[in-house]
């Protein structure tokens, strides 16, 4: 090969200077960040050829996933010391559109160029873990003809190839090559050579090993923020799907209740509603005032099972002062207060039959007494009345009026159980948090995907109320920026045994929490704050259920 295609000769540094120069690249390549090891690397191969007045340095690199190919990823030749055309931090020189290293002699080869097609037999060679040492190309065996041709096609007259080794496991190979004559690798020099290699092997393995974390990293922000993304999503829906006084939800189920709900708004009809406890009856009640011509005055409230039955009355109709012991001043009633707008009688099936009949004149007439006056007052005041009890089954027992419930049965309207629209539960879900985290001083990001599923899962007894309590309990004790939810803990049950009817787990589910109350049903911890109830009605649904206190009977 003609010499005149060189650069001038590189004097090689004598011992000692080797010496120090082997220890500087140690401690650089040991160190190094693994963003730093490509351009490391590289600049080692130049000063190791400079040192030992070499042409050239090759690393090739076994690709992930690909245990049986070879690329070139890195090259030096003395070349690059002269080159007129600008060389990239990783020894490529830009020709065009394409990135090649450039030889010298006039060659080049691509970056990232397979090794299995030119050098088959080196390949072989290389991934067996073994050193090879060709003082010449004449030290190739005949089965590596291919090799030698393109050893020869290159103008490498002399080489050495030593494997890159991490963990057992082979990455790639490390070359020093001579290409303007042959030359002879000494033992010292080749045990030189392979702690070298060691060295960039262990950097390398920290570099795709950085690399992959990173890769982790990216996969978990990802993954962040799709999590956030799907929580602003459901946050916006919640807020499109707001309907009057904050109805969350698009099932089927709700929807049809909704289409009742416009239906009768803009009517003085009376209104029934019907549904379990913790259903949104109260909700669905504003909502129906708020799409009513009454909307410009507040909705009156009343709940018939939390007011006691001797004051009932009083309540709802008011009193005069003197009207009995105690009462040392006129009161307006109830249906005082609502007069020209809407009351809300919650519980209708807890009001005492003596009250009913006066609440069944009210509506006839549209007058009533205080307590302790014969006048007469008259008021425009439109009814909604709600229930969770079965009210013909209470007119059948004597316990209802049948004509009062025909009078409050103009409109009957059925809410929809927690477990028969699963697919609202994200929704509420979100809204919940999202109401309640400004008040408590809170902030969550996203509700975990598994708490969502888990929540959609569970059959809710207690309805929308016991899921604001559950989700209440999580946003208390969890921490981050994700919210995790704990459900209520259910009885096992075995294995292959027959599906239970919903009275059946409901009625497991109530004992279940009893049983982990200490049967406790009132109170901050009682059973009627984890199921979402209130304590009458847990009382009653046990009485229906026939769940008996230990050592109690029933009444």
């Amino acid at each position: 090969m003609d010499e005149a295609n060189f650069p001038g000769p590189v004097h090689p540094e004598p011992a000692s200077g080797f010496e120090t120069l082997l220890w500087d690249l140690f401690l650089r390549l040991m160190d190094v960040p693994g963003d730093r090891v490509e351009a490391e690397i590289l600049d080692a191969q130049r000063r190791l050829c400079r040192a030992l007045d070499l042409d050239r340095s090759a690393l090739w690199q076994v690709l992930p996933g690909e245990a049986r190919r070879l690329v070139v990823t890195h090259f030096y030749d003395v070349l690059q010391d002269a080159a007129a055309e600008p060389v990239g931090p990783d020894g490529s020189v830009m020709r065009g559109e394409d990135r090649h290293f450039l030889l010298s002699g006039g060659s080049s080869i691509a970056k990232h160029a397979d090794a299995s097609g030119p050098f088959p037999w080196i390949t072989q060679h290389v991934l067996s873990g073994k050193t090879l040492v060709l003082s010449t190309l004449g030290d190739l065996p005949p089965e590596a003809a291919q090799d030698r041709a393109s050893f020869a096609r290159f103008g490498t007259r002399s080489t050495v190839i030593v494997p890159l080794r991490a963990h057992d496991d082979v990455l790639g190979c490390l070359s020093f090559a001579s290409a303007r004559q042959s030359r002879e690798w000494p033992g010292e020099l080749l045990t030189r050579f392979e702690l070298i290699a060691q060295v960039f092997a262990k950097a390398l393995a920290r570099a795709r090993t950085e690399k992959q974390l990173h890769t982790a990293l990216d996969d978990l922000k990802r993954l962040r923020d799709q999590l956030q993304h799907d929580n602003v999503y459901l946050r916006n829906e919640v807020r499109e799907r707001r309907n009057p006084s904050q109805i969350v939800g698009t099932s089927a189920a709700l929807r049809r209740a909704l289409e009742l709900v416009g239906q009768v708004a803009p009517t003085a009809a009376t209104v029934l509603l019907f549904g379990e406890t913790g259903t949104g009856k109260e909700r669905v009640a504003a909502a129906i005032h708020e799409l009513s011509p009454r909307r410009s005055r507040p909705m009156v409230k009343v709940n018939c099972a939390a007011i006691p039955g001797t004051l009932i009355e009083s309540e709802l109709f008011g009193r005069e002062k003197g009207a009995y012991t105690g009462a040392l001043t006129r009161q307006a009633g109830r249906f005082d207060l609502a007069n020209g707008s809407t009351i809300f009688l919650d519980e209708i099936g807890d009001l005492p039959l003596e009250t009913q009949t006066k609440l069944l004149r009210v509506i006839e007439t549209r007058e009533f007494e205080r307590l302790g006056s014969p006048n007469p007052i008259h008021v425009d005041v439109r009814i909604i009345a709600a229930t969770n009890k079965d009210l013909t089954l209470a007119v059948r027992e004597g316990r209802f009026r049948e004509d009062l419930f025909f009078r409050l049965n103009v409109f009957p309207i059925t809410l929809p159980a927690l477990r028969e629209r699963p697919e609202d539960i994200p929704l509420l879900a979100m809204a919940i948090v999202d109401e309640l985290g400004a008040s408590m001083g809170r902030q969550f990001d996203a509700v975990s995907p598994t708490s969502l599923l888990a929540l959609q899962k569970y059959h809710w007894p207690g309805n929308i109320r016991e899921l604001r309590n559950v989700v209440e309990r999580a946003m208390i004790t969890s921490e981050g920026p994700v919210l995790n939810i704990e459900l209520p803990s259910t009885p096992a049950r075995r294995p292959g045994s027959a599906p239970l009817s919903l009275r059946a787990l409901e009625r497991e589910h109530v004992l279940a929490v009893l049983q982990a109350t200490g049967w406790r049903v009132r109170g901050p911890r009682g059973a009627a704050v984890t199921l979402g109830l209130p304590p009458t009605t847990l009382e009653n649904r046990m009485k229906r259920l026939g769940i008996l206190r230990p050592n109690k009977k029933l009444p």
